[in-house]
């Protein structure tokens, strides 16, 4: 009953909350007119097809909504990205914990890790295409293998602020190697698992680009390459204006929520 009282009082009451929440969310619309305003001045002294501003930006994405498959390229690379990511939470999160509950295994596998981290998503986008062709494949492939250690690290470091107090303790009532890792490793280092996700995800966006202008025929990849071809420079900055807003709506509105939730119990510093 104690403990409960104590972390009731360490919570700033709701009434001081919410307009902190509003001034922080007043600022981040001042700073969002503020780059609206730079934009617009920057573009007054160049011409629309180097640098567009903000109008001719709107138009263009106005265009593309009403007469290309704007949505579906839209759908075709966030199926991609989610694909990959998924197969990297799958590996990269079992294969963390596993590196990090044992020390020799995890001293053996850290060279070809690092191996992996130096190689870039645009080499990894050209054995793709050599492998599977211009296909989904290629694009989803691309995606986990440049999402993958990111989670795969982030678990591992989760599994080095285990406590080994409770571990000794677990051994001496005879517990299974499984369910130390279920009951004391995963719950430790699932922030470091949702953290590393969270990262990984933003950082697939950013590589699916790449595998999709070099090896795709669809997506949001494939349409700036083809826009640039084009030199349709007001295409390319609705496209890269539409990344910037989707990634805002899923990192602030559904992974930022989903995190406090998750651990809202973990009393802030």
């Amino acid at each position: 009953m104690s403990s409960g009282v104590d972390v009731a009082e360490d919570r700033p009451p709701a009434s001081t909350r919410r307009p902190a929440g509003a001034a922080m969310g007043g600022k981040r619309l001042g700073l969002a007119l503020a780059v609206l305003a730079a934009w617009w001045c920057a573009s007054l002294g160049a011409p629309a097809y180097i640098f567009p501003g903000p109008a001719k930006t709107w138009d263009a994405l106005v265009l593309m909504n009403t007469e290309g498959n704007f949505w579906g390229d839209i759908g075709v690379t966030f199926a991609r990205v989610a694909a990959g990511f998924l197969l990297a939470a799958l590996v990269g999160g079992p294969l963390g914990i596993v590196l990090g509950s044992n020390r020799k295994l995890a001293e053996f596998f850290e060279p070809i890790l690092a191996v992996i981290n130096t190689v870039s998503s645009a080499i990894w986008a050209i054995f793709a295409i050599i492998w599977f062709g211009i296909s989904n494949q290629t694009t989803i492939f691309v995606v986990f293998m440049t999402s993958m250690p990111l989670i795969l690290t982030n678990v591992w470091q989760g599994t080095q602020t285990v406590n080994a107090d409770y571990i000794e303790l677990a051994r001496s009532f005879r517990m299974s190697r499984g369910r130390i890792l279920r009951s004391i490793y995963v719950p430790t280092i699932l922030p470091y698992f949702f953290s590393g996700s969270r990262l990984a995800f933003g950082f697939g966006w950013r590589v699916s680009l790449v595998a999709e202008t070099l090896g795709s025929t669809s997506g949001i990849g494939y349409r700036l390459r083809q826009a640039a071809d084009l030199v349709q420079t007001d295409q390319v900055f609705a496209w890269t204006v539409t990344l910037v807003l989707m990634m805002i709506v899923i990192e602030m509105g559904i992974l930022k929520p989903l995190e406090n939730h998750l651990f809202r119990w973990k009393k802030p510093v």
